[in-house]
């Protein structure tokens, strides 16, 4: 039968919440009353084609685009889902980094694809290696998978690499679909987009992870015209027409983007150094280290993982995301940026659980 859902949505909504809650793994909400918006303005009923020309103009300008090259989608998961139907078909070839977010991997599957996978070992601090693409690559890839920040271990992949990648998929006519929806929590020298890098690349993207403003569900591709008006055209099955109200106030986002990501930051920043301080005195976790992000993925040295989620969140009302969600069971995943004192005490009842 066809793959049809996604263990790691389901635990997500059902079992990831806690008084402690560090599965998260985007900043915490920016409030509405914040916003400088004028309630009277938003309407419920508007412009219903191929794109709202305001929101794409806003998306096409952040990245430094041409406004034909935005697809609006129903957040990144969408937009990934929409990116990889337009591109491949059934049995077609696609080339996946391991670990990955699982959700990625369940539209594949549901999509029939022939996955085949690539690995990031942690010996190498999560980083791709072109070289190990060049061996795991078949002349029948059509779709090459990564994530940049990595998710779940944050680890940002440079140009430079991501440019071999481009040249390697480019070689065998196969294209480079980068999830870039962490990207902007690089909050010092942020990189540009790798669309820029080259015609092999897609990217997606959306506000949900840096901005705090999941609600909107506001995620874009960036693929070349042709692309993006298949891209538009498969939305029709899909989404078909977005909520309006949505649209506006996306677009009003966009115009105080600085001001809800300095927010976040704040936060994030401080819950990253509380976090270094505490991994430098776990002797009974590890994990590689980044200076940007808001998750990181630690493994558990020693014990029964599936044990120790389940005495963490029964008896210390806290959550983490189980690495099995990610094809790595002795791991977890930490989410940072919601609430430094909710975090601190989370971090101390995972401490106390350890023992």
């Amino acid at each position: 039968m066809t793959h049809k859902h996604s263990d790691y949505m389901h635990w997500s909504k059902t079992q990831s919440r806690a008084p402690f809650n560090l599965a998260t793994s985007g900043v915490a909400p920016f409030p509405l009353r914040e916003l400088p918006v004028q309630l009277e303005t938003l309407e419920i009923n508007g412009y219903d084609g191929y794109g709202h020309p305001p929101l794409q103009k806003a998306i096409a300008t952040h990245h430094g685009v041409d406004p034909e090259c935005v697809v609006e989608a129903a957040g990144t998961s969408m937009a990934n889902h929409l990116a990889m139907a337009a591109i491949i078909e059934p049995g077609d070839e696609v080339l996946i980094e391991h670990p990955a977010y699982g959700p990625i991997l369940d539209v594949a599957q549901y999509l029939c694809a022939n996955i085949k996978r690539f690995p990031r070992p942690k010996e190498n601090g999560w980083a791709i290696d072109p070289v190990t693409i060049l061996h795991y690559i078949t002349p029948k890839t059509r779709l090459i998978v990564i994530t940049n920040l990595h998710n779940p271990t944050s680890v940002l992949t440079p140009d430079s690499v991501l440019r071999e990648v481009g040249d390697i998929a480019r070689s065998i006519g196969a294209l480079v679909l980068v999830d870039e929806v962490y990207l902007d929590a690089v909050y010092q020298r942020t990189p540009r987009t790798s669309f820029h890098l080259g015609p092999e690349f897609v990217v997606t993207s959306s506000l949900t992870k840096v901005y705090g403003v999941s609600g909107l569900r506001c995620g874009w591709i960036l693929a070349h015209p042709d692309l993006a008006w298949k891209m538009r055209r498969l939305n029709d099955l899909y989404s078909a027409t977005p909520v309006y109200p949505g649209l506006l106030l996306a677009v009003a986002v966009f115009k105080h983007l600085n001001r809800l990501r300095e927010k976040a930051r704040r936060i994030v920043d401080a819950d990253r150094k509380r976090f270094r301080a505490f991994l430098i005195k776990q002797s009974g976790l590890s994990a590689v280290w980044t200076d940007w992000g808001t998750t990181s993925f630690v493994q558990l040295m020693d014990g029964n993982a599936d044990d120790f989620f389940e005495r963490l969140r029964s008896e210390f009302d806290t959550s983490v995301v189980p690495g099995r969600y990610f094809e790595m069971p002795d791991h977890f995943r930490i989410g940072m940026g919601v609430n430094t004192e909710m975090f601190a005490e989370g971090l101390d009842r995972i401490q106390r659980a350890l023992r």
